[in-house]
């Protein structure tokens, strides 16, 4: 598949940094007894007992389908990694000397396994799952032939809506009622709360342009035409850069709030949250750059990048005097 990004082969220095190659693997049918129903691949960095929380759901919301769970940790200091590997005998964990990013750590299982199941879901370690997830998320893949990508409805634990679950795709000028905190102070304007869809019913299922990696369930069929994750982002902005080229590739996306799960944000980003938020307005410079910016003139791609490198002090600055620091979600 041209275009798709590849894992480059590990340099001397790298020494034994952990990298897959899709042609160093046989074919499914060699590895496996038969094709599972969801691959679920968790990208885990000092999550600690938020990882444990999160496998624990899994088999109480897998039913009479076929799971197979991989974690690939990013080189994690706090125990997870091993934690992991001696709790969950059932679970593939994979320990990388090297913290490889998101998007690679996610294509070196895609890599592996991704043709060995009829969908792939992205999932935090952070999360926590219910019961009837993959079966509810599933029966709407079914129902739903064009829909490539689905993600569910998404809470914090003070029972709010996690926002970045339903989106629509950037533009200046929602860059902009962000950045003066428009769509906060007008959530139900259809014009202002547009990036991420406050005025529409967060209960109701509906089409949108991008769902969060946090929970992310891709079709097979989809994944062989879009290929793997753009490598480009070592983390946020990856997510919505997929969603960018599925459509692309016509492939529609959805929002499905019939499921409901929980997620802990920032439970590993805040061990180095000044560094998180340096990543975050990088990446989405950076997305903003590949997707949004070829539309539009000169002047107006300026006085984005301007707008998000002043945000980007000013959250450096403030969350210096923060007592509780904050990170960037993928929002």
């Amino acid at each position: 598949m041209d275009g798709i990004p590849q894992l480059a082969r590990p340099s001397k220095e790298q020494g034994q940094s952990f990298v897959l190659h899709s042609d160093s693997f046989p074919d499914c049918r060699e590895r496996l007894s038969a094709t599972v129903d969801v691959l679920v691949v968790i990208v885990n960095w000092n999550a600690g007992d938020k990882l444990v929380d999160c496998l624990r759901s899994i088999p109480e919301s897998v039913d009479d389908l076929t799971v197979r769970v991989v974690v690939f940790d990013n080189a994690s200091t706090d125990g997870s990694c091993e934690i992991a590997k001696r709790d969950f005998p059932n679970v593939e964990v994979i320990c990388s000397r090297d913290n490889l990013g998101f998007a690679r750590a996610n294509n070196s299982v895609i890599q592996r396994h991704g043709k060995c199941a009829r969908f792939v879901l992205l999932l935090n370690p952070d999360t926590v799952l219910v019961a009837e997830t993959f079966q509810r998320m599933l029966e709407f893949m079914e129902s739903n032939a064009d829909a490539g990508i689905v993600g569910c409805k998404i809470v914090t634990p003070n029972g709010s809506l996690d926002w970045a679950c339903k989106r629509t795709f950037l533009t200046p000028s929602l860059l902009f009622y962000k950045a003066l905190r428009l769509d906060k102070l007008f959530p139900n304007s259809p014009r202002f709360g547009r990036y991420q869809l406050t005025y529409v019913d967060e209960n109701q299922v509906h089409e949108v342009d991008s769902v969060v990696g946090a929970f992310m369930m891709i079709r097979l069929e989809c994944l062989n035409v879009v290929g793997l994750l753009d490598e480009t982002y070592f983390m946020y902005g990856e997510d919505i850069d997929y969603c960018y080229r599925a459509k692309e590739a016509g492939w529609k996306i959805f929002y499905v709030p019939t499921v409901t799960i929980l997620h802990h944000k920032g439970e590993s980003t805040r061990k180095n949250s000044y560094g998180m938020i340096a990543l975050w307005y990088d990446s989405t410079w950076t997305l903003y750059r590949k997707r949004v910016a070829p539309r539009y003139p000169a002047a107006v791609n300026a006085l984005v990048w301007a707008g998000l490198h002043t945000m980007r002090a000013v959250s450096l600055v403030t969350n210096a005097f923060r007592r509780e620091k904050r990170v960037p979600s993928r929002r």
